[in-house]
């Protein structure tokens, strides 16, 4: 005769039992019973990145361009300090600013536009750049389609469509807004002034928009249009009109950020010569001719730009 086959549920009521006899003999009689309170809650947190310095290049371009060019040098930084670096990439100017003023960002390199109100959070340059160019500054330039016959001056620019880069792009706006007011031309007279949209990559996109058409006027800052001559006919751009020079870009360190943290930062850029072969590779693919020690003095002109144009 076949045995009758216990139920599933049966099995259920055996695994219970079973759980119950394996917690009971694990209570003996010196242990007491833990209260458990399930209307207590805490939320954990995931771990930070550990002690390695956020070093961020403020966004002017793409962040595959922002990882090319600094890559070697921030594996130089690594070595030549002993300190632990990661590269991260804010998506906005707007962004760069708040991670650095929230200390997300420990080593900034950005315009020196963005530096002075950096500046006002406490954060401190210790170095800036020399240009390709051998100068230890940098300009706007104002683009226009080489066939737009429209514009041949800078007065013919009212009633035109502009594209900057971003409301607190250096050379790609602020330094081009001071040469249209120099020149008697305020923002009231265009008829339209845009910003390139979406993360990175602004330099390039304000090129391709004044190349296309879509605007009458682009201002980006020197040496963008090199960088577009594999994508474009760079016959077909043509530059209206420079700025003034103004101080290059700049390294500064958040506020808070320990001394002796950046005067090691500080001693191993300045440690990078253009005659070391090595070092000419690191500076050559950063587009720097050198780094230079810096202060906030050096950014006056920027403070006196700011306040002709009554920017905040």
């Amino acid at each position: 005769m076949r045995s009758k086959r216990p139920s599933p549920l049966s099995y259920v009521w055996y695994i219970l039992a079973a759980g119950l006899f394996i917690i009971a003999a694990g209570c003996t009689s010196d242990e007491s019973a833990i209260e458990v309170d399930l209307n207590r809650r805490t939320d954990l947190m995931a771990p930070g990145p550990g002690k390695s310095l956020a070093y961020a290049y403020l966004p002017q371009y793409s962040h595959q361009t922002s990882y090319e060019r600094h890559r070697l040098l921030v594996e130089y930084l690594r070595d030549a300090t002993g300190l632990s670096f990661r590269q991260v990439y804010p998506d906005t100017f707007d962004e760069h600013e708040k991670m650095v003023m929230r200390g997300e960002i420990d080593i900034s390199f950005s315009n020196p536009f963005v530096y002075v109100r950096l500046a006002r959070g406490g954060a401190s340059a210790f170095a800036r750049t020399i240009e390709l160019s051998g100068q230890p500054d940098f300009y706007s330039q104002i683009i226009v389609r080489a066939d737009n016959r429209a514009i041949r001056t800078i007065a013919d620019c009212r009633g035109k469509r502009w594209i900057a880069v971003d409301p607190t792009s250096a050379g790609g706006y602020l330094f081009a807004l001071g040469h249209f007011h120099d020149q008697g031309v305020f923002l009231k007279d265009f008829t339209e002034v845009v910003f390139a949209p979406g993360p990175g990559g602004k330099q390039e996109k304000v090129i391709l928009s004044v190349y296309a058409g879509n605007y009458d006027i682009g201002s980006v800052r020197d040496g963008s249009l090199e960088l577009m001559g594999d994508r474009i006919d760079l016959s077909q751009i043509r530059v209206l009109a420079e700025s003034w020079h103004y101080p290059g870009w700049v390294y500064s360190a958040r506020s808070g950020l320990d001394p002796r943290v950046v005067e090691r930062v500080t001693q191993a850029m300045l440690a990078l010569v253009p005659d070391n072969p090595v070092h000419r590779k690191i500076l050559d693919t950063a587009r720097f001719k050198a780094i230079v020690a810096s202060n906030d003095d050096d950014f006056k002109p920027i403070r006196d730009l700011v306040a002709k144009l009554e920017l905040d």
